[in-house]
């Protein structure tokens, strides 16, 4: 029997948007959805690779939108938070229940559900084969889930941030709009900054930038996450050299 092919990454950082558990359905959480996620990221943890998540919470309520709206924007985002942590016990729940040990940790406190975030402590859940979904992101207002999710790519070592999207990578223009449009495979911090590409925060994009690690982006789908935690050249990757 031959050996297994070695993996790409041996431990990532996934970032997965809140709207990405709603489905069709526009809000909240869709079960088959939630288990679909579950199930590919089953199959990862059987690969040998170490997962960090960081899920958002805009299927249930976005900070930025209550401000738009005459909210307190601290307020807003502590509500925008708390759905984090929402969706956090709702993919440890699926997770679990596909055969996957997971822990979550927030940056704001709520013992009674979670684990306060320790680094030291993550990185022990890693070590130990555990998914560690890390909620309510930094813990500070004006943070997006993103700046999170590259704040604790970096904290915990990972060799890369995956930002799993609703599109197959980062284009020149709107794919929606514009069926003419063509996706890069590969893209410079820089450009990636400058060109404002909306698929993932500036200050985000910069601390990466900063400490070289880098971003890929693709699709949410099916297999996804294996085909490139296996290597694959899936969506697009975001480096220093492009």
């Amino acid at each position: 029997m031959s050996a297994a092919a070695p993996l790409a990454y041996s431990r990532i950082l996934l970032k997965i948007s809140g709207e990405a558990l709603c489905g069709t359905a526009g809000s909240g959480i869709e079960p088959s959805v939630l288990a679909e996620v579950a199930a590919d990221l089953a199959g990862v943890h059987a690969l040998g690779t170490q997962v960090g998540l960081v899920v958002g919470g805009g299927n249930i309520f976005r900070g930025l939108k209550g401000a738009s709206q005459g909210m307190d924007r601290a307020q807003g985002d502590a509500m925008g938070m708390l759905a984090t942590i929402i969706n956090a016990l709702a993919l440890q729940d699926a997770l679990e229940k596909a055969g996957v040990p997971t822990r979550v940790m927030t940056a704001i406190e709520i013992r009674q559900v979670a684990e306060p975030y320790i680094r030291r402590k993550a990185l022990r859940h890693l070590e130990k084969g555990r998914m560690v979904i890390f909620a309510a992101g930094t813990g500070n207002p004006y943070f997006s889930t993103d700046t999170g999710a590259s704040l604790r790519a970096m904290e915990i070592h990972a060799q890369a941030l995956f930002k799993a999207t609703k599109v197959d990578g980062v284009y020149d223009k709107d794919p929606v709009k514009f069926p003419d449009a063509k996706m890069f495979s590969t893209m410079t911090y820089d450009k990636f900054i400058a060109d404002r590409i909306a698929v993932m925060d500036s200050t985000a994009a910069t601390m990466c930038r900063d400490n070289n690690l880098p971003i890929r982006v693709f699709k949410l789908q099916p297999g996804s996450i294996g085909r490139v935690v296996r290597g694959e050249n899936v969506g697009t990757v975001v480096s220093k050299d492009g």
